[in-house]
């Protein structure tokens, strides 16, 4: 059986993936549907859902157009969300590679490094690093990079301390290759099932690290985000609920899309744990 009809036999991780694409659907017809930025005032404040056509969702406190934030800010989501788990991978895959291959003092003095970072609450760090480098969109995804990357090493080094002492590993020392070019090419590409389901669930886990910090006001000031949306929205939370609904739902039905669709990468690449489970 294909890995499409391991991963469609999943209907929850269809669902998730139907819902993740009208996401990145918003996200690459947001400057079309709404070309003006979503930061100009264009009708009066506090205008409820569909009361008015062009404004399906409504104007928020300063009478800007909820549907052109909600739309514009499922790029900054996505955005923040990928490249922050693309360099958290670029971080954790080589120490974990390095520490499960070699073990010894490499292997201690790495993961004790790794748990340093791990004894500090992956939200208070970033909010520590977001505040000392100043809000944007690049300290903003460094710092998620930043307090992401220790699970990433771990999993990669109890991968690789499972496969060093393998035949084909074996095979390819006897053959004079060299720890590098088996790192690489003979242990890495046996990895890459749990580290790809491990990468689905850190996008959903940075795109709501992202929004908390920008519901606390530490977003980027130059971009519409969801956080930023609920953040300025929770003191008229009473007076207009759905400044604070929307946007709250765009964020549950993204993560809950990217969990969903993990859950349905772990069963296509891993048969045998479906099977058993």
């Amino acid at each position: 059986m294909s890995f499409f009809a391991r991963f469609a036999q999943n209907r929850g991780a269809l669902v998730g993936l139907i819902i993740l694409l009208v996401i990145i659907a918003m996200a690459i017809l947001a400057p079309l549907l709404f070309p003006e930025s979503p930061w100009r005032m264009v009708q009066r404040p506090f205008l409820p859902p569909l009361s008015q056509d062009g404004f399906p969702l409504g104007t928020d406190t300063m009478g800007r157009n909820v549907a052109s934030g909600l739309m514009h800010g499922a790029w900054v989501s996505l955005l923040i969300g990928l490249v922050s788990t693309s360099v958290a991978l670029l971080i954790g895959v080589p120490l974990g590679a390095i520490a499960g291959y070699y073990g010894g003092l490499i292997d201690d003095v790495l993961m004790r490094f790794t748990e340093f970072f791990q004894t500090i609450p992956n939200f208070a760090l970033a909010i520590v690093l977001v505040a000392i480098m100043q809000p944007s969109i690049t300290s903003i995804v460094l710092a998620i990079a930043i307090v992401s990357w220790p699970p990433v090493a771990r999993l990669v080094r109890a991968e690789f301390m499972s496969l060093r002492n393998r035949e084909y590993v074996e095979a390819a020392r006897l053959v004079g290759q060299s720890n590098t070019t088996i790192i690489i090419r003979q242990i890495l590409p046996n990895t890459l099932s749990p580290i790809i389901v491990l990468a689905s669930l850190m996008v959903a886990t940075a795109i709501l690290l992202e929004s908390a910090l920008s519901f606390l006001g530490l977003g980027d000031p130059n971009v519409m985000s969801w956080g930023y949306m609920i953040g300025a929205a929770r003191t008229v939370i009473r007076q207009a609920w759905w400044l604070s609904f929307f946007p709250g739902v765009a964020i549950l039905l993204t993560v809950l899309a990217l969990n969903l669709v993990g859950e349905g990468l772990d069963d296509a690449l891993n048969p045998k744990l479906s099977r058993e489970r």
